[in-house]
């Protein structure tokens, strides 16, 4: 029976057909839709603001979002922005250096980020309505129907599947009533943009009263502050600017009050995280899908991440060549990664917040993050670098559930040895069979992977160079997102075919086959 969670009747409601619709055009909105139009979905994009954020919000991107932006040839439409090599963890400074192409945290505005996906969303053929809000949906075993108000009245959209990319007060996780389990925020930060001061730079600094925190760029100051023992208040809206220079001065004696404030936030420790991902036809990315305190910018990492999973995913879906459970996997593996984030959080959030009586565990953790197997486990979530998916069945290689590690290879060419990144094999958003010297020739136990479609999976012939993390004389069968689901010395392997039905469902000549029998048979 189809669930109706539509509002009031709009009978002369326009009417608007899509593969999936996609509401919110925040980061992970966009980064789907993206991906899905990459993939071949039609896509439309609901958003209720005119534009991208003008707003500060997050403004840092980590390692694996900068390398995902990469894969996709982002990059250089984003210049050299500020590249800082150390983070935090609750507040006590944590080096952030990995290997990767990007390693460290990038300063690069929120507004920023929306324009680049937007813009990059338009180029692949996205239909983007901004001020646009969703006022209802009915959602049933064969697609989903929803209801907004725009600028030139109500729409309705027929779509095959929706996605809830639309923040934290999420009006598609309020319509279908999604459980949204967790607890509510216990304190929190203030933080506000203000001009026309002078405080000195302070980074997580811990006074008798509470923590302030200030920087200045482009002579506006952002300050955030804490009062300790203060409990987070139940707010309709954002603070007003006295309240901000008030607790200001009670935790640092300094009177802000004369500035000129251009954005107020709060934001408290509220932990909470949907049991489900995905309900039927409609799927959950982002902080729809969790919400956590956005403490070194990870929550927008997260979320683009969740959309990176999503995409190829969703789009192989509507195409009619998903295998069996690969949507249901987005479930299983984003879940997974988001409930480390949120626990990680959790802690950072008791270090970063508490009173004096942290002081002693703060302490142990700065013992403990000089420690490089600690800095490594904290940096590597924190940067998203240490996720690792169980893809058991694809065997026992060690890069197996891995990123391919972003390293140069020479390609094995006709006119002779180009040098290409990793990076730059995976832009097209398809698989890829990437020979590293095993060999294409089918081996005794089945195919080297030739029975599916270069537009499904790409084949490549490398080779790696010495002390390279890629092993010569190997093979990878890697997804579109860019993690390894095989690996091995022999592509005549029966993992590597169970790999390949696994991510890319049934060999071209199968479906073709079955096409055909379909046929005659109508």
């Amino acid at each position: 029976m189809a669930a109706d969670h539509r509002g009031a009747a709009q009978d002369t409601a326009r009417a608007l057909r899509t593969d999936v619709l996609v509401v919110g055009a925040g980061p992970a909105g966009l980064m789907l839709a993206c991906e899905l139009r990459l993939g071949g979905a039609e896509v439309l994009v609901l958003d209720q603001r005119p534009g991208p954020t003008t707003e500060s919000r997050a403004s840092t991107l980590h390692a694996r979002t900068m390398e995902i932006l990469d894969s996709r040839g982002l990059l250089a439409a984003l210049g050299t922005p500020p590249c800082e090599p150390r983070g935090h963890f609750g507040g006590i400074g944590l080096d952030l250096t990995l290997p990767s192409s990007h390693p460290g945290q990038w300063k690069v505005p929120q507004g920023r980020t929306e324009e680049l996906l937007q813009d990059r969303a338009a180029e692949l053929g996205a239909d983007l309505r901004r001020r646009h809000r969703l006022t209802g949906l009915t959602a049933g075993p064969d697609g989903v129907s929803a209801d907004a108000v725009g600028p030139d009245g109500p729409v309705r959209v027929s779509a095959r599947y929706l996605v809830g990319c639309d923040g934290e007060e999420s009006t598609v996780r309020r319509l279908v009533g999604a459980d949204f389990p967790g607890r509510d925020a216990e304190r929190e930060l203030l933080r506000a943009d203000v001009a026309g001061i002078r405080t000195p730079d302070r980074r997580f600094l811990r006074l008798p009263g509470g923590l302030a925190i200030s920087a200045t760029r482009d002579g506006v100051t952002r300050v955030m502050v804490h009062e300790f023992g203060a409990p987070a208040r139940r707010r309709s809206g954002a603070p007003d600017f006295a309240e901000v220079a008030g607790t200001w001065k009670r935790v640092t004696g300094e009177d802000i009050s004369h500035g000129v404030p251009l954005w107020i936030n709060a934001f408290g420790d509220a932990a909470r995280q949907l049991d489900r991902y995905r309900h039927g036809r409609i799927l959950f990315a982002g902080d729809a899908a969790h919400r956590q305190m956005p403490s070194g910018g990870q929550a927008l990492n997260l979320g683009v991440q969740d959309s990176f999973n999503l995409g190829w995913k969703l789009a192989a879906e509507v195409r009619g060549d998903a295998p069996r459970g690969l949507l249901d996997s987005y479930h299983t593996e984003r879940h997974a990664v988001g409930a480390e984030v949120l626990a990680n959080i959790r802690a950072q959030a008791r270090l970063l917040l508490g009173g004096p009586e942290i002081e002693p565990v703060r302490a142990i953790v700065a013992e403990l993050i000089a420690l490089d197997d600690v800095r490594i486990r904290l940096a590597g979530t924190i940067s998203g670098l240490a996720v690792r998916y169980d893809l058991a069945d694809g065997g026992d290689h060690p890069l197996l559930g891995l990123r391919l590690p972003p390293v140069e290879l020479t390609r094995n060419t006709a006119g002779g040895g180009a040098t290409i990144r990793t990076a730059e094999l995976l832009r097209r958003g398809t698989g890829l069979l990437l020979d590293l010297g095993a060999g294409t020739t089918p081996g005794p136990g089945g195919t080297s992977g030739a029975a599916w479609s270069e537009d499904r999976v790409a084949r490549v012939a490398a080779r790696p160079a010495a002390g390279s993390p890629l092993r010569a004389g190997e093979a990878l069968l890697v997804r579109p997102d860019g993690y390894v689901a095989w690996g091995g010395r022999n592509t005549g392997d029966p993992a590597l075919r169970t790999a390949l039905r696994r991510w890319f469902g049934e060999p071209d000549r199968t479906r073709t086959a079955h096409s055909t029998e379909t046929a005659a048979a109508r």
